[in-house]
């Protein structure tokens, strides 16, 4: 018996962003710290095209290193507002995607792509101006042969990522939200930007020194040398 290439979960349920608006203020240090670094990717990807801020939910891919035939075919179950976020184990031996998927992805109202493989098509990929981040680029093209998944969990940067997390993208790193957890995120994210607003307030205002540092150095201990 012939034994299929690719599993494809065709849907799941797909939280509204817009009821935490939130959301779509906070900066990924902000995410990050409101989920004490727990959601955090822990791999090192840049961002080659698109503005400097991506959020949506997750539409998890995992492929054999080296194929892009699992990220094509979750073209057919993707939504507005999906995140392309494809694993192929770190994978450098050639790009994984380029422009043409990414312009695919962009018609069908995705909202960016990520990876921890390699992409290509750079001056393609700028003029698309949707968001993507990956690990590097690579003029070599892959296979479009599978194995893979489409829509089940993945591992990327030691996150595990399920279909309908909140994925939020900027220069400083990518963070990623559980659906079960948008709630709580938010009502943190909301007394951090509070705080950091503090914060930014007492530099404005000419502070040398954090707040209550003086209390902060006496608890550590601290030797004074002259």
């Amino acid at each position: 018996m012939h034994t299929p290439a690719l599993t494809i979960v065709k849907n799941w349920p797909r939280a509204s962003i817009q009821n935490y608006p939130v959301f779509l203020q906070a900066s990924s240090s902000q995410f990050s710290d409101a989920t004490e670094g727990v959601g955090s990717l822990k791999c090192a990807l840049s961002r080659f095209a698109g503005t400097t801020r991506l959020i949506g939910t997750a539409l998890p891919v995992w492929t054999s290193p080296g194929d892009n035939l699992a990220p094509y075919a979750a073209l057919r179950v993707v939504q507005p507002g999906d995140v392309l976020v494809v694993s192929s184990s770190t994978y450098t031996g050639c790009a994984l995607l380029g422009d043409h998927i990414t312009g695919l992805l962009k018609n069908a109202m995705g909202a960016g792509l990520i990876t921890d493989g390699l992409v290509r098509d750079l001056d393609g990929l700028r003029r698309l101006n949707l968001p993507v981040y990956a690990a590097g680029t690579s003029p070599l093209a892959p296979t479009k042969i599978g194995p893979g998944t489409v829509g089940l969990p993945i591992t990327l940067g030691s996150v595990v990522i399920h279909a309908g997390d909140l994925i939020v993208a900027d220069d400083d790193g990518i963070v990623v939200i559980p659906a079960s957890k948008f709630a709580i995120t938010s009502e943190k994210l909301i007394a951090i930007r509070k705080q950091d607003e503090t914060l930014e307030q007492r530099i404005r205002g000419g502070a040398t020194e954090p707040p209550d540092f003086s209390q902060l150095l006496e608890r550590s201990g601290v030797r004074w040398l002259t």
